[in-house]
């Protein structure tokens, strides 16, 4: 094996380092995966025994070559494959319910398929899982081993605390608890999760033993000097995961009325105006013909669909959990493989979390897009959230090339309803104060004014300087 041809130093992945069976490295801008000879035995048992192509068939795995070359540690390398490369690495802490429970239910058939061919899933890590051509899918191949009867199923707590855990919250308690994700990255403890859930679901047999039982056993148990020693029949494993998959199945989420899901019926927009805004925002991206594009206030994705109908990649953020579930399951009933709807809060933004800053990416770091999509969101964040307009200029020359940007101005009854209940204290929330200040980062390449409307659209072009002085 040969790592000639290749002229950068592999780097690995920042989280990429926990797993002796391999690692992931980038070198010239590609992503690759090296297997460790320590796990060479359960990788050709992956390939040999038909459950890696059965996987990869149905959407269930990403798919990968084998390559020659680069080389990681030569040392310890066996095989070096290059996988197939997913648009935008999204986490659990930014998804919506059903996209967690989507990926909770992938896991679960994923190690089913893999019991059927001899092996079981090693780990049960929801980051393990991401969201590519419109669903949720296994991006590590060397989550399998060869299943060695009588061995108890090792991922069953890491699926509880990655999946069970902020399920039940969210369908139980809060959906806003699945932010705990970011406060603990190998999941949700049992212990929190059964004190946070109401008495009532000690009366649902399932969650009684998965969570509440589950974490009264590890409390029990971590004071032992020596753990106990389990096994485990194949009947008894089959078992396990048809129960967690039933418990998993049966969680929903009854959705209380959202500030934002009707935001379009609800607001400002007469049906001339709301076609011309279309028109003008089809018009801006067949002119700049972006391949990814960033939808931030997407709401429930009326604009991301209308990119991704262009042929654009589109990342729908929205604050509203129940905007981006209600837009999640509108693609997923449309089949839509371009759209990625997503929680954030740009505000507070998902930060570099995990070791050294390093295991769990930025959204800065996780950018530039080629385009970004501003609509009917400048008000909230420089009114409803006291942010200067230069600030906001700043922060989305980092996102994107391109910017759609619309501006709504104090004249408009949404804004005025915002000013209702507080004082003004924006005196340079203007539209000339807007087109100086963006003009700063920005080339202006059309501007034209909403039908029906006080609202301008505003298609800008960032400048090669990032940081004016």
């Amino acid at each position: 094996m040969s790592a000639a041809g290749f002229h950068a130093l592999p780097e690995g992945l920042g989280a990429s380092f926990r797993d002796p069976s391999g690692v992931v490295f980038t070198a010239d801008g590609g992503l690759y995966r090296q297997v460790n000879l320590a796990y060479r035995n359960h990788y050709d048992h992956l390939m040999g025994s038909g459950l890696y192509q059965s996987l990869v068939d149905e959407g269930l795995l990403i798919p990968h070559r084998e390559v020659e070359g680069p080389l990681f540690d030569p040392a310890t390398c066996y095989k070096i494959l290059q996988p197939e490369r997913v648009q935008f690495i999204s986490y659990p802490y930014e998804w919506c319910f059903s996209q967690l429970k989507e990926a909770a239910q992938t896991t679960l058939e994923i190690q089913k398929r893999a019991f059927a061919h001899g092996m079981t899933l090693k780990d049960c890590s929801a980051y393990n899982i991401q969201f590519h051509q419109g669903r949720a899918v296994l991006i590590d191949s060397l989550s399998f081993e060869i299943y060695q009867e009588g061995e108890p199923w090792t991922p069953y707590r890491q699926f509880c605390q990655h999946f069970l855990a902020p399920l039940s919250l969210m369908a139980y308690t809060d959906v806003r608890l699945s932010q705990l994700l970011r406060v603990h990255l190998d999941g949700i403890p049992l212990d929190l999760t059964s004190r946070l859930l109401p008495r009532r679901t000690r009366l649902n047999l399932p969650l009684l033993l998965h969570i509440h039982l589950h974490a009264a056993s590890q409390k029990r148990f971590a004071s032992r000097a020596e753990p106990p020693s389990n096994t485990m029949s194949r009947l008894a494993l089959q078992g396990l995961i048809d129960s967690l998959e039933t418990t998993v199945r049966r969680l929903r989420w009854r959705q209380r009325d959202s500030a934002w899901g009707g935001y379009y019926r609800q607001h400002q927009y007469s049906a001339a105006s709301m076609a011309h805004k279309q028109q003008l925002v089809a018009d801006f991206l067949k002119i700049i013909q972006p391949r990814t594009v960033w939808d931030l206030g997407a709401n429930t994705g009326v604009f991301s669909r209308l990119a991704s109908s262009l042929g654009s990649a589109v990342i729908a953020f929205d604050l509203d959990i129940a905007a981006v579930e209600q837009n999640y399951l509108e693609c997923r009933a449309a089949r839509e493989k371009k759209v990625l709807p997503l929680v954030l809060d740009l505000t507070n933004p998902s930060p570099a979390l995990g070791w050294n800053h390093r295991e769990r990416l930025s959204l800065l770091q996780r950018a530039p897009a080629e385009a970004l999509l501003a609509l009917a969101l400048i008000h909230h964040l420089a009114i409803g959230n006291n942010l200067p307009l230069e600030r906001l200029a700043g922060f989305f020359s980092q996102l994107g090339s391109w910017l759609i940007i619309e501006f709504v101005p104090k004249s408009d009854p949404q804004v005025q309803r915002m000013l209702s209940s507080r004082r003004d204290i924006f005196p340079d929330y203007t539209p000339e104060t807007f087109e100086r200040v963006f003009a700063a980062y920005y080339h202006i390449r059309r501007s034209e004014a909403i039908r029906e409307s006080e609202r301008r659209l505003y298609l800008m072009e960032r400048q090669a300087l990032e940081n004016p002085g």
